[in-house]
This record gives C-alpha cells, structure tokens and sequence, in this order.
C-alpha cells in the first residue's frame, strides 16, 4: 500500500479566517477606480485602441474593418467592438473616453473575481487541503479555500504588471478576461454544472478574437489534455467542452492568422537579459511565491490545484520568450501565478512574512511620502529641486489645486496607515496576512498618482499637449493629412477636432488643407521643398515630454490646385 504524498499545509482555525468581505471589495474598489475617471487617453496602445473605437462609434470606418486614418487595426475585433458600442451608448451622458473605459474596467474586476473562485474551487480538492491536525482545531475545507482565495486576489492586486496594462482599454485586457475564464473553467468544472461549460466555450474564442488566436488553440489543446489525465470523472467529461472551445478559437485562428503571436528571435545577450528582467519585477511578487509553490508542493505537482494553474502559464511564458519579451503576452500569466501564489501562503514561515511585511512597510510608506513631496513642490514651489525637477521633466505644465485630488489622496494615506497599524498588530493569524501589506501598498501608490499627480501624468503621457500646440495652426473645416504619422497621434487629432485625418490615402487627402509631418530631432529643420511642391512651412510643434520628435505643420499654397 502506497502512502498519500505529503502535504505541506498545516492550518488552524484562526489561520483559515477570510478576509471580510466588505474590505476585499474595498480592496477591489480602491484599485479599479483610480485612473477611471478624469483623464485623457495615454499613449501610445491606450490611445490607439481608444482611436479605433471612436471611429467605429462615429461610423467613418467599417465593423469587419476598423480603420483608424486609413490604417489597419492590429489583433482581434472584439476590443474594438465593445469600446465602440460602449461610447454609442454611454458616449453622449459620460464622454467618449470614460464610456469606452467602462466594459474594460469592468472586466478587471471580473479578472479578479474569477482569480478567486478559481482558486477557491481548485483548494476544495482533496490533494489541496492541509495536513489534518490530531487533536481536532484544523481549519475546514471551505474556510481553508476561502482563505487561499483572498490570498490569490490580494496577490493579483500587488502584481506590478498588472497596475498599469489592468487600466488601459487595450485589447490585451480582453484577452486576460478570457485567460481568466478559462482558469475559472478548469477549476469549477467537477463542482459546478453549466457555468464552468458557458465558461469554457466563450472563454478561448474571446481570446482568439482579441488578437491571440495562436494562444487560444494552445491554450485549448492543453486544457483538452489536462482534462482527459484527471482522475475527477466530472474533469473528463469536460474535455469535450474544452475541445470545442478550441475548435472555435482554431477556426477563429485560420480566419485571422496568427495575429500578434509570431516568433521573433532575440537580437543581443542585452535584449535576452532584459527580457529576463522583465520578467523579474513584472510579475513580483506573485512568481517568487509561486516558484516556492512549486518546491513545497513538488510532491503533488500533477494534482490540479497545481498542474491547472501550472500549464497555463508556462504556455503563456513560452509565447512571452518567443515574442522577444512582450509585456502584454506576459500580462496573461498574472492570473494563474496568482493562483499559484497563494497555495505557498499555508506553508510560510513567520520570519519570511515579517519580512514581507516590513519590507512594505518601507518601500511603499517611502513612495508615498515621495508623491506627497512632489505634490507640495507642484502646489508651492517648496521644497524647490523637485519643484524645478518638475519643470524640466514637464515643460509648460501648469499645476492647478483640487480639493476633491486632495481628499481622496490624504483618505488613501489614512487607510494606509490604519493598515499598517493593523497588521504590525501580534495578534494577525490569517494565512493571507503577508500579503495584505503587498496589495495595499500598491493600491495607495495607484491611488495617489492617480489623484495628486493626475494632473501632471496627463500632461505627460498623453498626446493632448502636442495637439494643443498643433491646433492653432491647423485650418478649420478641411481635413488633415499626416502621412507617416504614429496611430496615437492619428487617434489623439481626431479626438480633439471634427475634422477627419488621413495617414494612408493619399487620393483621399487632396482635399485637405494642412498636412503633418513627423520628423526625428536630426531633421526637424526640414521645410516644404523636402515634401514636394505646393505646400507652405507654417510651424513645428513638439510634445513637452518628447525631446527627439517634431511635428512639422504646413497649409497648401495659394498656388496649389
């Protein structure tokens, strides 16, 4: 008779209490909302994906078709589609950027929600649970699951890489929703009935109409496997369910190509440890504690609270490693390290967690302080090097007071430091404890750049500066024609004005007035004889933040047909 591999897990009842829910759902609030509202698009993806759905919404280009200036869109329809819809319908109440934001962030927190239940029915499983205590006082099974759950979603928050990319409508976030779905899909399908099913078959198509056909079918092809070498009865029926998930993602794939998952060798050793260090702080802190998974739990690596997670995201590292190091391929492995993350919280030792939690303490109380610094030398001028810091990094900016910024950053301080207060406490037994500090700090970071410097990171990161300088120039009524110009810039121009700009079609831009010309630092001296006949030089125009680009302006000639 052969023995049970050993579990590393030992859990009481008071390690096994759940984070209340009231303040996981704060935890989910405080780092969706910041970033939400009250800022302008951010280039370049942000913009770009934002530029697409408008011209869906406005219907200057077709639905099977975005085009944006006359150039293609890159990756799936979907992304486009619901931005587009959503600024059609709540466009004219809310405006055009926050309404496209709207379905994208809803599907962050879907991607949080999902994180939890998947790693909460993967916890139910028998090879999950901790080691059964002798003398009674173990925790659970749904009270040891949930505990692990909230772990998993307080590690997804503290995720570096998903602060950013998690907050932008780009069809990567789309893609993590799918990802999401299927983690859930896998996790659910011996407990649950229909929704793990519903979940599976929209699962991979959504991604593989977000721009990752490739991916979906792997992605399926492995979930086919996995679910065929389970010992849940209920785990092999669901292959079949998986398979034709796979089918549509396939058949999604042959329509499309393999869209943006191509291979692409790496072109030095420096673009090779780059990628490497990429991979590092990206994903801290949820691969270190998933590699410490894999090493505690190395004894049931094929049970499914570990091989689910597991193959999932080693597919999703081997497309990041072919794509030379994308960060949005690896955006999609946030959620099953998440996952994998939180089954090595049971079997920490205290002296790591106090050193998780100190070390938080420091980093994020000395980032904060740093932001509130900045602000005050934003505010008054004092103290003064950061003040001409600001000056020098954003040229033209010109900072405005607003209680309501101030508010919500000195609110975020306050939570932060009630925190703080609550977890140096020497009476904190949850399992999910360590990571408290990690989620939080991240969360008031976010919160307060989002708020204080708001003001200032729109200045910076979004393209309404160089429009604003362009705009004077530019003749009202006729179109513009920016041939050569980025996809930002396109998507910002017609964001800010009514007219239309081309970037393609030279027969379709005769009939504009002002045309545009991007021009590196080294030849920003250019003038009309270096573009052709029939154009006068009216001004060059610079983003404040952008010392190597300029922007040429020109107008027709009098003389020009």
């Amino acid at each position: 008779m052969s023995l049970a591999p050993a579990r590393p897990a030992v859990v009481g009842i008071e390690n096994a209490r759940r984070l209340p829910r009231v303040a996981l759902l704060l935890f989910c609030a405080a780092y969706v909302l910041p970033g939400l509202f009250g800022r302008d698009p951010w280039k370049n993806a942000d913009i770009t994906a934002f530029g697409f759905m408008a011209s869906l919404a406005r219907g200057d280009s077709s639905w099977l078709d975005p085009r944006l200036g006359g150039l293609a869109a890159d990756g799936g329809l979907l992304p486009y589609w619901v931005g587009a819809l959503a600024i059609q319908a709540l466009g004219p109440v809310l405006g055009a950027p926050l309404a496209a934001r709207l379905p994208f962030a809803l599907m962050l927190l879907g991607v949080l929600a999902l994180s939890w239940y998947a790693c909460y029915h993967l916890a139910r499983t028998e090879a999950a649970q901790p080691v059964s205590l002798p003398f009674g006082g173990g925790a659970s099974p749904v009270d040891y699951s949930r505990a692990v759950a909230d772990g998993a979603v307080l590690a997804l928050i503290a995720s570096l890489g998903l602060l950013q990319l998690g907050h932008e409508t780009t069809p990567e976030l789309v893609q993590l929703f799918g990802v999401s779905l299927l983690l859930y899909a896998l996790a659910a399908c011996p407990f649950r009935g229909w929704a793990p099913r519903v979940a599976v078959l929209v699962a991979l198509p959504v991604v593989a109409a977000s721009g990752a056909p490739l991916l979906a079918a792997a992605l399926g092809a492995a979930a086919v496997v996995l679910c065929l070498r389970s010992s849940y009865a209920p785990t092999r029926g669901f292959a079949a369910w998986a398979a034709v998930s796979t089918l549509l993602a396939a058949l999604i794939l042959l329509g499309l190509g393999a869209g943006s998952s191509r291979l692409e060798p790496y072109r030095s050793v420096d673009e090779a440890l780059s990628t490497l260090r990429l991979l590092a702080w990206f994903t801290w802190p949820c691969l270190p504690l998933a590699l410490l998974t894999l090493w505690r739990w190395r004894a049931q690596i094929d049970k499914r609270h570990i091989a689910v997670p597991l193959l999932g995201v080693l597919i999703v590292l081997a497309a990041f490693l072919a794509a030379r190091g994308s960060d949005r391929t690896l955006l999609l492995a946030l959620p099953g390290l998440a996952v994998l993350a939180a089954f090595a919280l049971p079997t920490l030792k205290r002296a790591f967690t106090a050193a998780v939690d100190w070390f938080s303490v420091f980093f994020f109380s000395v980032s904060a302080l740093v932001i509130w610094v900045i602000y005050l030398a934003m505010q008054t001028g004092w103290p003064s090097q950061p003040a001409a810091n600001v000056r020098r990094l954003a040229p033209g900016f010109l900072p405005a007071f607003s209680p309501v910024e101030l508010a919500v950053g000195a609110l975020a301080t306050v939570a932060w430091l009630g925190l703080v207060r609550w977890r140096v406490g020497r009476h904190q037994h949850p399992l999910w404890k360590s990571m408290v500090l990690p989620a939080s700090g991240v969360a008031l970071c976010w919160t307060l750049l989002m708020s204080l410097w708001l003001p200032l990171l729109d200045h910076a990161r979004s393209h309404r500066p160089l429009v604003q300088r362009i705009e004077p120039h530019i003749v009202a009524g006729r179109c513009i024609w920016a041939p050569g110009a980025p996809k930002s810039l396109v998507a910002a121009l017609e964001h800010a004005r009514s007219e239309r700009v081309y970037a393609l079609d030279e027969s379709a831009a005769r009939a504009c007035a002002t045309r545009l010309q991007v021009r590196s630092r080294l030849a920003h001296r250019d003038r009309a004889d270096r573009i052709g006949p029939g154009w006068e030089f009216v001004a060059r125009a610079q983003h404040p933040s952008d010392r190597d680009g300029w922007v040429l302006v020109y107008r027709r000639s009098a003389s020009s047909p």
